[in-house]
């Protein structure tokens, strides 16, 4: 197989776990909607321990790997530097949608916006694993952290408008 037919299958992968996900969270997580604020602040707690686990991760290879004076990384080292960067980039575009979806969404928006944490996560790691091992892992990584926030956005936007 191919490493783009093993894209195209980690990204269709990665948009099942998307439809999966919400649909999931959806209908099985309901957590009260005076939970609101609270919930959307935690909701990027796992997020964030990820990307500092990718920026620590970061600064041991620049420190044993690398010139300490910023020289460049090791390729392991750069592959690392390139996964914190995009996980930064979706963490940007989660940040910018999921409380808004967590207030469109109404009594629903709580437990969506928990588990598209706890999902980022868990895509993030594969991702990150991916980018080491497997362009299967790494589609799927890809996808499963962006195709949620994308969902959620146009299901926000569709109660919205409808």
């Amino acid at each position: 197989m191919s490493n783009k037919s093993r894209a195209l299958l980690g990204g269709g992968l990665g948009l099942i776990w998307s439809v999966a996900l919400l649909t999931g969270a959806a209908i099985f997580v309901q957590i009260p909607v005076f939970a609101l604020i609270p919930t959307i602040m935690t909701a990027f707690l796992a997020p964030g321990l990820v990307m500092t686990a990718m920026i620590a991760r970061v600064a041991l290879r620049r420190f044993f790997d690398a010139d300490t004076s910023m020289g460049p990384l090791l390729e392991a080292g750069e592959m690392d530097r390139r996964v914190l960067q995009n996980t930064g980039e979706q963490l940007v575009i989660a940040a910018a949608i999921w409380p808004a979806a967590a207030v469109l969404l109404g009594p629903m928006g709580p437990g969506v916006i928990i588990v598209l944490g706890l999902g980022f996560a868990i895509a993030r790691i594969v991702f990150w694993g991916g980018c080491h091992r497997s362009p299967l892992m790494r589609s799927v990584g890809f996808a499963a952290t962006f195709f949620p926030t994308v969902f959620v956005a146009l299901w926000a936007l569709t109660t919205l408008v409808i």
